[in-house]
Protein backbone atom coordinates (compact mmCIF):
# COMPACT_ATOMS: atom_id res chain seq x y z
CA UNK A 1 0.00 0.00 0.00
CA UNK A 2 1.29 3.49 -0.71
CA UNK A 3 0.84 5.68 1.84
CA UNK A 4 -0.35 9.06 0.58
CA UNK A 5 -1.39 12.35 2.54
CA UNK A 6 -3.53 15.23 1.64
CA UNK A 7 -4.91 18.45 2.94
CA UNK A 8 -7.25 20.10 0.64
CA UNK A 9 -10.16 18.87 2.57
CA UNK A 10 -9.59 22.48 4.58
CA UNK A 11 -11.36 24.95 1.57
CA UNK A 12 -9.77 28.10 0.82
CA UNK A 13 -11.50 30.84 -1.13
CA UNK A 14 -10.37 32.65 -4.32
CA UNK A 15 -11.19 35.06 -6.47
CA UNK A 16 -13.31 34.45 -9.50
CA UNK A 17 -10.54 33.62 -12.35
CA UNK A 18 -7.45 33.48 -9.83
CA UNK A 19 -4.77 31.22 -11.73
CA UNK A 20 -3.93 28.59 -8.79
CA UNK A 21 -5.60 25.17 -9.58
CA UNK A 22 -7.19 24.81 -5.95
CA UNK A 23 -9.91 22.17 -7.77
CA UNK A 24 -7.15 19.83 -8.62
CA UNK A 25 -6.36 18.07 -5.17
CA UNK A 26 -10.27 16.76 -5.21
CA UNK A 27 -10.11 15.47 -8.41
CA UNK A 28 -6.44 14.29 -8.15
CA UNK A 29 -7.87 12.12 -5.07
CA UNK A 30 -10.61 11.14 -6.96
CA UNK A 31 -9.03 9.64 -10.08
CA UNK A 32 -6.49 7.74 -7.52
CA UNK A 33 -9.52 6.10 -5.51
CA UNK A 34 -10.54 5.38 -9.49
CA UNK A 35 -7.51 3.62 -10.28
CA UNK A 36 -6.02 2.02 -7.24
CA UNK A 37 -8.26 2.15 -4.33
CA UNK A 38 -6.66 -1.39 -2.97
CA UNK A 39 -3.52 -0.34 -3.74
CA UNK A 40 -3.06 3.31 -2.08
CA UNK A 41 -3.64 4.43 1.83
CA UNK A 42 -5.02 8.15 1.79
CA UNK A 43 -5.12 9.81 4.87
CA UNK A 44 -5.17 13.53 6.50
CA UNK A 45 -1.93 13.94 8.44
CA UNK A 46 -1.40 15.86 11.87
CA UNK A 47 -0.52 19.51 10.99
CA UNK A 48 2.92 20.75 11.82
CA UNK A 49 3.91 22.34 15.22
CA UNK A 50 5.42 25.85 15.93
CA UNK A 51 8.22 23.57 17.04
CA UNK A 52 8.63 22.13 13.07
CA UNK A 53 8.45 25.04 11.48
CA UNK A 54 10.71 27.42 13.17
CA UNK A 55 13.19 24.89 11.80
CA UNK A 56 13.03 26.94 8.98
CA UNK A 57 11.09 29.90 9.21
CA UNK A 58 11.38 33.27 12.13
CA UNK A 59 9.57 33.44 14.87
CA UNK A 60 8.50 36.94 13.41
CA UNK A 61 7.46 35.87 10.00
CA UNK A 62 5.27 32.98 11.38
CA UNK A 63 3.81 34.92 13.75
CA UNK A 64 3.16 37.35 11.66
CA UNK A 65 1.55 34.69 9.46
CA UNK A 66 -0.54 33.09 11.72
CA UNK A 67 -1.93 36.58 12.87
CA UNK A 68 -2.72 37.97 9.29
CA UNK A 69 -0.07 40.99 10.28
CA UNK A 70 1.49 40.54 6.54
CA UNK A 71 1.52 44.23 4.44
CA UNK A 72 -0.24 44.19 1.33
CA UNK A 73 3.28 43.85 -0.83
CA UNK A 74 4.19 39.96 1.45
CA UNK A 75 0.45 39.02 0.42
CA UNK A 76 1.05 40.17 -3.12
CA UNK A 77 4.28 38.55 -2.96
CA UNK A 78 2.73 35.47 -2.06
CA UNK A 79 0.00 35.69 -4.88
CA UNK A 80 -2.26 34.30 -2.90
CA UNK A 81 -5.29 35.87 -0.13
CA UNK A 82 -4.44 35.60 3.32
CA UNK A 83 -7.01 34.20 5.95
CA UNK A 84 -7.69 32.03 8.63
CA UNK A 85 -8.32 28.78 6.65
CA UNK A 86 -5.20 29.48 4.15
CA UNK A 87 -3.26 29.17 7.71
CA UNK A 88 -5.47 25.82 8.87
CA UNK A 89 -4.43 24.16 5.46
CA UNK A 90 -0.89 25.36 5.11
CA UNK A 91 -0.36 23.81 8.73
CA UNK A 92 -1.65 20.42 7.44
CA UNK A 93 0.20 21.03 4.30
CA UNK A 94 3.18 21.12 5.57
CA UNK A 95 2.14 18.52 7.89
CA UNK A 96 1.59 15.92 5.08
CA UNK A 97 5.14 16.11 3.84
CA UNK A 98 6.26 15.26 7.00
CA UNK A 99 3.99 12.20 7.43
CA UNK A 100 5.24 11.57 3.93
CA UNK A 101 8.98 11.86 5.20
CA UNK A 102 7.98 9.50 8.06
CA UNK A 103 6.30 6.79 5.79
CA UNK A 104 8.74 6.73 3.60
CA UNK A 105 11.36 5.85 6.42
CA UNK A 106 9.21 3.22 7.22
CA UNK A 107 7.74 1.95 4.30
CA UNK A 108 10.09 3.31 0.72
CA UNK A 109 7.48 5.50 -0.81
CA UNK A 110 5.37 8.13 0.74
CA UNK A 111 3.31 11.17 -1.32
CA UNK A 112 1.62 14.62 -0.04
CA UNK A 113 -0.31 15.41 -2.91
CA UNK A 114 0.63 19.02 -2.35
CA UNK A 115 3.71 20.32 -0.96
CA UNK A 116 6.46 21.39 -3.30
CA UNK A 117 6.26 25.10 -1.66
CA UNK A 118 9.71 25.46 -2.79
CA UNK A 119 9.97 29.68 -2.93
CA UNK A 120 9.06 30.83 0.60
CA UNK A 121 12.17 32.01 2.51
CA UNK A 122 12.93 31.75 6.45
CA UNK A 123 11.30 35.54 6.36
CA UNK A 124 8.74 35.69 3.67
CA UNK A 125 6.67 33.68 0.82
CA UNK A 126 6.78 34.05 -2.64
CA UNK A 127 5.08 32.52 -5.60
CA UNK A 128 2.22 30.53 -4.29
CA UNK A 129 4.14 29.37 -1.01
CA UNK A 130 3.50 30.95 2.27
CA UNK A 131 6.02 28.45 4.24
CA UNK A 132 8.42 26.06 2.89
CA UNK A 133 7.22 22.05 3.50
CA UNK A 134 10.76 20.57 2.05
CA UNK A 135 12.85 22.20 4.25
CA UNK A 136 10.82 21.78 7.71
CA UNK A 137 10.07 17.98 6.74
CA UNK A 138 13.94 17.27 6.50
CA UNK A 139 14.61 18.95 9.33
CA UNK A 140 11.81 17.57 11.32
CA UNK A 141 13.52 14.12 10.14
CA UNK A 142 16.55 15.11 11.30
CA UNK A 143 15.74 16.57 14.58
CA UNK A 144 13.65 13.27 15.01
CA UNK A 145 17.24 11.44 14.66
CA UNK A 146 15.39 9.01 11.34
CA UNK A 147 17.97 10.75 8.86
CA UNK A 148 20.97 12.33 8.89
CA UNK A 149 21.45 13.65 4.97
CA UNK A 150 19.00 14.71 2.82
CA UNK A 151 18.78 15.01 -0.92
CA UNK A 152 16.28 17.01 -2.21
CA UNK A 153 15.59 16.44 -6.71
CA UNK A 154 13.19 19.66 -7.68
CA UNK A 155 11.95 19.22 -11.07
CA UNK A 156 9.24 22.00 -10.69
CA UNK A 157 10.10 24.35 -14.01
CA UNK A 158 10.98 27.00 -11.13
CA UNK A 159 14.03 26.88 -9.38
CA UNK A 160 13.55 25.50 -5.80
CA UNK A 161 14.84 29.23 -4.73
CA UNK A 162 13.79 29.39 -1.14
CA UNK A 163 15.03 25.86 -0.46
CA UNK A 164 18.53 26.98 -1.89
CA UNK A 165 18.52 29.76 0.14
CA UNK A 166 17.78 28.10 3.33
CA UNK A 167 20.05 25.04 3.18
CA UNK A 168 22.73 27.21 1.73
CA UNK A 169 25.30 26.67 4.24
CA UNK A 170 23.90 23.14 5.47
CA UNK A 171 25.92 20.34 4.45
CA UNK A 172 23.14 17.78 5.48
CA UNK A 173 20.62 18.84 2.98
CA UNK A 174 21.65 18.53 -0.98
CA UNK A 175 19.56 20.27 -3.53
CA UNK A 176 19.18 19.64 -6.85
CA UNK A 177 16.94 21.64 -9.57
CA UNK A 178 16.72 21.17 -12.93
CA UNK A 179 14.31 24.17 -14.03
CA UNK A 180 13.67 26.84 -16.40
CA UNK A 181 16.31 29.30 -16.96
CA UNK A 182 14.42 32.61 -17.61
CA UNK A 183 11.94 31.41 -16.06
CA UNK A 184 10.79 32.54 -12.31
CA UNK A 185 12.37 33.42 -10.13
CA UNK A 186 13.76 35.58 -11.96
CA UNK A 187 16.71 36.18 -8.99
CA UNK A 188 18.26 32.77 -9.06
CA UNK A 189 19.99 31.35 -5.71
CA UNK A 190 22.43 28.87 -5.58
CA UNK A 191 21.79 25.07 -5.35
CA UNK A 192 24.18 22.64 -4.50
CA UNK A 193 23.21 21.06 -8.56
CA UNK A 194 21.65 23.47 -10.55
CA UNK A 195 20.46 22.26 -14.22
CA UNK A 196 18.78 25.70 -15.71
CA UNK A 197 17.06 24.61 -19.33
CA UNK A 198 16.42 27.12 -22.15
CA UNK A 199 12.59 27.96 -22.62
CA UNK A 200 11.05 24.70 -25.39
CA UNK A 201 13.38 21.83 -23.58
CA UNK A 202 11.55 19.13 -25.38
CA UNK A 203 11.31 15.49 -23.38
CA UNK A 204 14.75 14.05 -25.39
CA UNK A 205 16.49 16.50 -23.81
CA UNK A 206 15.43 17.31 -20.60
CA UNK A 207 15.34 13.68 -20.03
CA UNK A 208 19.54 13.44 -20.84
CA UNK A 209 20.03 16.54 -18.57
CA UNK A 210 17.87 15.24 -15.67
CA UNK A 211 20.19 11.26 -15.91
CA UNK A 212 23.31 13.04 -16.06
CA UNK A 213 22.23 15.72 -13.04
CA UNK A 214 21.26 12.16 -10.65
CA UNK A 215 24.30 11.06 -11.60
CA UNK A 216 26.44 13.39 -10.65
CA UNK A 217 24.12 13.83 -7.10
CA UNK A 218 24.68 10.05 -6.55
CA UNK A 219 28.03 10.41 -6.85
CA UNK A 220 28.73 13.62 -5.22
CA UNK A 221 26.00 12.90 -1.84
CA UNK A 222 25.43 9.95 0.46
CA UNK A 223 21.67 10.51 0.98
CA UNK A 224 19.49 8.73 3.84
CA UNK A 225 16.10 10.32 2.46
CA UNK A 226 15.32 11.65 -0.62
CA UNK A 227 12.50 14.35 -1.21
CA UNK A 228 11.04 14.41 -4.74
CA UNK A 229 9.65 17.99 -6.05
CA UNK A 230 7.59 16.34 -9.28
CA UNK A 231 6.36 19.49 -10.67
CA UNK A 232 3.65 19.10 -13.36
CA UNK A 233 4.74 22.83 -15.15
CA UNK A 234 7.29 21.62 -17.41
CA UNK A 235 4.66 20.06 -19.16
CA UNK A 236 4.31 21.75 -22.74
CA UNK A 237 0.87 23.82 -22.29
CA UNK A 238 1.15 25.02 -18.88
CA UNK A 239 0.27 28.76 -18.66
CA UNK A 240 3.99 29.87 -17.10
CA UNK A 241 6.01 26.90 -17.69
CA UNK A 242 8.01 27.67 -20.95
CA UNK A 243 9.27 24.49 -21.95
CA UNK A 244 8.50 21.27 -24.43
CA UNK A 245 7.88 18.12 -21.94
CA UNK A 246 4.86 15.92 -23.01
CA UNK A 247 2.76 13.69 -20.75
CA UNK A 248 4.57 10.76 -21.96
CA UNK A 249 8.05 12.80 -21.04
CA UNK A 250 6.98 13.54 -17.73
CA UNK A 251 5.57 10.07 -16.82
CA UNK A 252 9.00 8.81 -18.00
CA UNK A 253 10.80 11.36 -15.73
CA UNK A 254 8.81 10.47 -12.93
CA UNK A 255 9.59 6.65 -13.44
CA UNK A 256 13.46 7.43 -14.08
CA UNK A 257 13.32 9.45 -10.51
CA UNK A 258 11.39 7.25 -8.42
CA UNK A 259 12.89 3.85 -9.93
CA UNK A 260 16.47 5.49 -9.87
CA UNK A 261 16.04 5.48 -5.66
CA UNK A 262 13.52 3.22 -4.57
CA UNK A 263 16.26 0.17 -6.79
CA UNK A 264 19.27 1.91 -4.42
CA UNK A 265 17.05 1.50 -1.53
CA UNK A 266 16.69 4.72 -0.59
CA UNK A 267 13.75 6.59 0.90
CA UNK A 268 11.54 8.28 -1.19
CA UNK A 269 9.21 10.83 -0.32
CA UNK A 270 7.02 12.61 -3.23
CA UNK A 271 5.43 15.77 -3.18
CA UNK A 272 3.30 17.56 -6.30
CA UNK A 273 4.56 20.93 -6.71
CA UNK A 274 3.25 23.20 -9.77
CA UNK A 275 1.18 22.69 -12.18
CA UNK A 276 -0.66 25.26 -14.21
CA UNK A 277 -2.11 24.27 -17.57
CA UNK A 278 -5.31 25.90 -18.30
CA UNK A 279 -7.18 22.49 -18.65
CA UNK A 280 -7.39 21.48 -14.93
CA UNK A 281 -7.52 17.33 -16.28
CA UNK A 282 -3.74 17.84 -17.98
CA UNK A 283 -2.29 18.62 -14.45
CA UNK A 284 -3.89 15.58 -12.54
CA UNK A 285 -3.15 13.55 -15.62
CA UNK A 286 0.56 14.79 -15.02
CA UNK A 287 0.10 14.21 -11.05
CA UNK A 288 -1.16 10.39 -11.49
CA UNK A 289 1.70 9.32 -13.67
CA UNK A 290 3.49 10.36 -10.48
CA UNK A 291 1.35 8.03 -8.42
CA UNK A 292 1.66 5.69 -10.71
CA UNK A 293 5.62 5.22 -11.39
CA UNK A 294 5.50 5.36 -6.95
CA UNK A 295 2.82 2.75 -6.54
CA UNK A 296 4.86 0.61 -10.20
CA UNK A 297 8.20 0.95 -7.56
CA UNK A 298 6.87 -0.69 -5.00
CA UNK A 299 4.59 -3.70 -6.70
CA UNK A 300 6.33 -7.12 -6.39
Amino acid sequence: MLPIYYSDIFPISLPEGHPFPKDKYALLRTRIGAHWADRVRMEVPPPASDEDILRAHSVDYLQRFVSGDLSPREIRRVGLPWSKSIVKRTRYAMGATIAACRASLAHGVAVNLGGGTHHAFPDRGQGFCWLNDTVIAARAMQAEKRAGNVLVVDCDVHQGDGVAAMTRNDPTIFTFSIHGRNNFPFRKQISDLDIPLDDGTGDDAYLDALESGLDAVTQRFSADLVVYLAGADPYEKDRWGRMGLSKSGLASRDRRVVGRFTRAGLPLAITMAGGYAPDVRDIVDIHLGTIGAAIEAISP
